[in-house]
């Protein structure tokens, strides 16, 4: 869904403009979708991952 077409019922402008608070409100919920996990997580999974690798290939586990 896109923010383009609508209107705001507060402020009678675009939502894409955002002169409002609730059209930022709506255009941030629209379009502020970022990534479910945060990058730290994943990249600490892949140093465990890499980790475990090690450690399997020396017989260590």
């Amino acid at each position: 869904m896109s923010c383009d077409h609508l209107i705001c019922a507060r402020c009678s402008h675009p939502v894409s403009e955002g002169r409002c608070p609730t059209c930022r409100a709506a255009r941030d919920e629209l379009h502020g979708h970022g990534p479910a996990v945060p990058p730290a997580v994943i990249l600490a999974g892949l140093v465990l991952l890499f980790a475990l690798a090690l450690a399997l290939r020396h017989g260590f586990a």
